[in-house]
């Protein structure tokens, strides 16, 4: 089993075992959704015989239930739809450009659509003939998530330089949100070295005792919040109005533009060259430019894509 396996079958087990408080919502990373209105978890081998397979960027996953629950609603043909959110850079490089497993299930190499918060992840899969055009169909922005009630009175993105904090922030190798963004506007700060120790590892102590490092998704960092093991971390806007949502015991610290990365933040999506549904595939990519689509986003908390976003650009 190698660790990739063995990592994800742990995240499997205690979304089992422990529910999604517990588990960092790693339950809810694997699903099929199916026409009738029954949800399947973990059905791995649905990512090759599902009318639509989609891998897609991770913080998207409170979405979904409802996007395609509409989504089949108005086109009840497609009848079941498999969707995987972990992080993207993930997916690309231990799951579409290799063989993957979870959960000792192999994982289909093609899925009919594959997103993004990093255009050049969609780039690398064109560099191998795998995808040739895409569109942005939703935009995100940091934010600062701490406990409820701001017991270590957090007012801005510059009190990360405190000495007294204890923050868990994503991984650098991984997860796009902190590779692509957070390290960015750290370094805008010119507080990148002091709060990662130019640490490039993730499950660890980035400097220890102060920076922890997320193992899987930065949906780890509400439960070290709420468990006394972290102060702050950075996250999406959305994960923030998700967790409030539910009453966990976390709030946000809204962070300024252009430091929240708001207009460099984008999901960009694209249908794979060997995707074994492109006709199912090519009925979403029109369905996310339709008002309800953008509505279900919005309502989550996401930014709604512009005209100019929605229609399907040739990568480059």
């Amino acid at each position: 089993m190698t660790k990739w396996t063995s990592l994800l079958s742990v995240g499997l087990l205690c979304a089992s075992t422990l529910g999604y408080a517990k588990d960092a919502g790693h339950s809810k990373d694997y699903r099929t959704f199916n026409v009738d209105g029954e949800t399947a978890y973990g059905q791995i081998a649905d990512s090759y015989n599902a009318d639509l397979v989609m891998y897609l960027a991770g913080n998207q996953f409170m979405v979904m239930e409802t996007l395609i629950k509409d989504f089949q609603a108005k086109h009840p043909t497609i009848k079941s739809v498999y969707v995987e959110t972990i992080p993207p850079g993930q997916i690309l490089k231990q799951q579409i450009l290799k063989q993957g497993e979870i959960d000792g299930q192999k994982t289909a190499q093609n899925p009919d659509l594959y997103a993004s918060v990093n255009l050049g992840h969609l780039k690398k899969l064109s560099a191998k003939d795998l995808m040739d055009s895409y569109m942005v169909y939703t935009h995100n922005k940091l934010e600062l998530m701490v406990a409820k009630g701001n017991p270590k009175h957090i007012h801005g993105v510059e009190d990360l330089g405190r000495d007294d904090l204890v923050q868990s922030h994503p991984n650098p190798l991984t997860e796009g949100i902190f590779k692509f963004y957070g390290s960015e506007m750290l370094k805008d700060l010119g507080l990148y070295e002091k709060i990662t120790g130019n640490a490039e590892c993730k499950g660890c102590w980035a400097v220890e005792g102060k920076t922890w490092f997320t193992k899987r998704h930065h949906r780890e960092t509400p439960q070290r919040i709420e468990d006394g093991q972290a102060d702050v971390g950075i996250v999406w806007t959305t994960e923030v109005a998700h967790a409030k949502a539910e009453n966990r015991g976390v709030e946000g610290v809204a962070i300024p533009a252009p430091l929240n990365k708001q207009d460099k933040v984008g999901y960009a999506i694209g249908i794979l060259k060997t995707a074994k549904n492109p006709d199912n595939a090519q009925v979403f990519l029109d369905y996310l430019t339709t008002d309800a689509a953008q509505d279900i986003y919005a309502s989550f908390g996401f930014v709604k894509a512009t005209a100019e976003d929605l229609a399907i650009k040739p990568l480059k």
